[in-house]
């Protein structure tokens, strides 16, 4: 059985107050597909609600410490080695459009490194959470990334760049790369939840450009502490939290999923 400590618990509270509204407000989405501009403000109405709550209750339970969010950005805090890195509706598309792939996102950024991280999908009721040196955890079951080493047997995941955003020629020549030697890629439209699902063993791997550190903050705790691996697809030293890129796999297949995806087979890591 799992035990949260008390910073965790702070978390878990404040996701699940914010998930009641959404899980209200996602009941009520269908009806708006008639008007794509009602259902539109609609969402964006229930994402500032749920960051508002966020903010509230996160403020409340530690008044110190600083945040970064999607809508409200930068706040500082009286304390300057923890910060709330948040995304209160992850997969805004999937909600706008009734589809149960969505989730709170919640960071722990402590001296600059994430270092517990909280991502709840109100639709399935399924909690990944995660603290350094506490393992990771899916409700109360113990998360593990796959032990898969054969990329053909792997799937992937990833997202490709909206309408408009650049990218979109690099992300599907990757992808093409991706499917010519794997068991498939998976496109789910929340890059939380494809960070959780890679520490649950559910996708073996999962890359993506171009986002930003409240999309990936938490699921970078939950992975690493599944016993995965988190870096970034370009650079060998590069910062998956703040830079351009993203990549998580279980630890046997990071090297070959980078060189997969660059296009760089049989490349290893110096």
């Amino acid at each position: 059985m799992a035990h949260a400590s008390a910073l965790i618990n702070v978390m878990i509270s404040a996701a699940r107050k914010a998930a009641r509204g959404l899980a209200r407000d996602f009941g009520e989405v269908d009806a708006l597909q008639v008007s794509k501009k009602g259902a539109a403000d609609f969402v964006t109405a229930a994402d500032l609600r749920a960051e508002r709550t966020l903010f509230e209750e996160l403020s409340r339970a530690r008044p110190k410490y600083g945040f970064l969010m999607e809508e409200r950005g930068a706040v500082e805090g009286a304390d300057n080695s923890n910060r709330w890195i948040v995304d209160p509706l992850d997969g805004t598309t999937n909600f706008l459009h009734a589809l149960p792939q969505f989730a709170i996102s919640i960071c722990l950024e402590r001296d600059r490194k994430p270092h517990a991280g909280v991502i709840y999908n109100p639709a399935t009721d399924e909690l990944f959470w995660a603290e350094k040196g506490e393992g990771a955890w899916l409700n109360n079951r113990r998360l593990r990334v796959s032990a898969r080493r054969d990329l053909a047997e792997t799937l992937f995941a990833t997202g490709l760049p909206f309408r408009g955003k650049p990218g979109r020629a690099r992300a599907m020549k990757e992808t093409e790369r991706v499917l010519e030697a794997t068991a498939g890629v998976r496109r789910f439209g929340s890059a939380a939840l494809d960070l959780a699902f890679t520490a649950a063993g559910r996708f073996d791997a999962y890359w993506e450009w171009d986002l930003n550190a409240w999309d990936v903050g938490a699921g970078i705790t939950i992975v690493r502490e599944a016993g995965g691996a988190v870096g970034a697809v370009e650079a060998e030293n590069g910062d998956p939290l703040n830079g351009p890129s993203i990549l998580a796999t279980n630890a046997e297949l990071f090297d070959a999923a980078r060189g997969l995806i660059l296009g760089q087979n049989g490349k290893q890591r110096s």
